[in-house]
């Protein structure tokens, strides 16, 4: 019904912003008992901190009509009705295809996003300004069965130690479920090609360290109860769950920047839309100074021509994507072997 909405009153940059929420008593999260106005009403909560590490990207709408226990799709382009202070760019896409792509500036942009039934926000690791060349590096350490949450933490910290032997500086946060991401500011100066190469570099050199429990392998069949290292998210394209967006979990985790220190210390379920705010006024936002001195990704780029020339070249991309130079078969090893 027409009268069944709230409108919150959401500060930014341009001065207040009255946003519409209709239906503002939709359960989104059932098992939490969190409705929609209560996402709306966290993300203009940590609206500073969500838009410092999510805003000024293209970014993927995670929407969810009837909560996340319904049916759930991508919005890209903007939708009709989107408000003029929420702009797009256009991005181009494996394919080839360019279309425009949504763009968060402001909190009242995140706000009206939740009135979309937006859960989980997906940026981009680049620039509006500039998306073909990202500014951010990003690992995904991906627990398989067999490992949980305490392996990740082990790799993350080798992986830290990594790259700064590359000459980055290395931020990390939960995923907001099992795994964490290690996020370093690098400046735009390389193409998406290039910075899965460097990202595949680290994760080979951090392989080689743990070879027990971290591994490389695309096929799961190959992996073993180890820490698989995601380096296709590193793809134009491929984006994970932004700095405290939620994710669409039961108990309404969200992805959650920390620090080092608190590292061993933590669990990715006290992390909520409802412990959040609080986190922030009392601890603040680890990640304020992300992107302050980004450094860049030629000393491992060096190490990928190094394990080029040794023979370990290209590693499979994702099934969706154009065939690639140098890539290996798109076949799972074993059929590869009936073959």
């Amino acid at each position: 019904m027409a009268g069944d909405a709230v409108v919150l009153t959401v500060p930014g940059p341009n001065g207040d912003r009255e946003v519409r929420i209709s239906s503002p008593g939709r359960v989104i999260f059932p098992e939490a008992g969190i409705t929609k106005l209560d996402l709306a009403t966290y993300l203009v909560e940590v609206g500073d901190a969500f838009v410092r590490a999510n805003g000024d990207r293209p970014v993927s709408l995670q929407r969810f009509p009837e909560g996340i226990d319904g049916e759930q799709f991508f919005s890209k382009n903007p939708p009709r009705g989107t408000p003029d202070y929420v702009r797009s760019v256009a991005v181009t896409y494996p394919s080839g295809r360019s279309h425009p792509q949504l763009v968060v500036d402001e909190p009242a942009a995140a706000v009206w996003a939740a009135q979309m039934n937006t859960v989980v926000f997906h940026p981009w690791p680049s620039r509006a300004e500039d998306p073909d060349n990202p500014d951010q590096l990003r690992i995904d350490l991906d627990p398989q069965p067999g490992t949980g949450f305490s392996d990740a933490v082990a790799a993350a910290i080798e992986l830290r130690a990594v790259l700064r032997e590359a000459g980055l500086t290395a931020f990390i946060k939960t995923s907001g479920n099992r795994g964490l991401h290690v996020f370093a500011p690098i400046v735009p100066q390389r193409e998406f090609l290039d910075v899965r190469h460097a990202v595949i570099a680290a994760a080979r050199e951090l392989e080689r360290r743990m070879p027990d429990s971290v591994t490389t392998a695309w096929w799961k069949e190959e992996r073993g109860e180890r820490i698989f290292v995601d380096y296709n998210q590193a793809n134009r394209d491929r984006t994970m769950a932004g700095a405290y967006s939620p994710r669409a979990l039961p108990h309404a985790s969200v992805s959650a920047p920390i620090t080092w220190d608190e590292l061993e210390h933590v669990e990715p379920r006290d992390f909520t839309v409802l412990t959040m705010p609080e986190r922030l006024r009392t601890v603040g936002d680890p990640w304020e100074d992300f992107g302050a001195d980004p450094g860049t990704i030629d000393e491992l780029l060096g190490w990928w021509e190094r394990d080029v020339n040794d023979g370990l070249g290209e590693l499979p991309f994702p099934p969706d994507y154009p065939k690639m130079p140098g890539e290996p078969p798109r076949v799972q090893p074993s059929r590869a072997k009936k073959a």
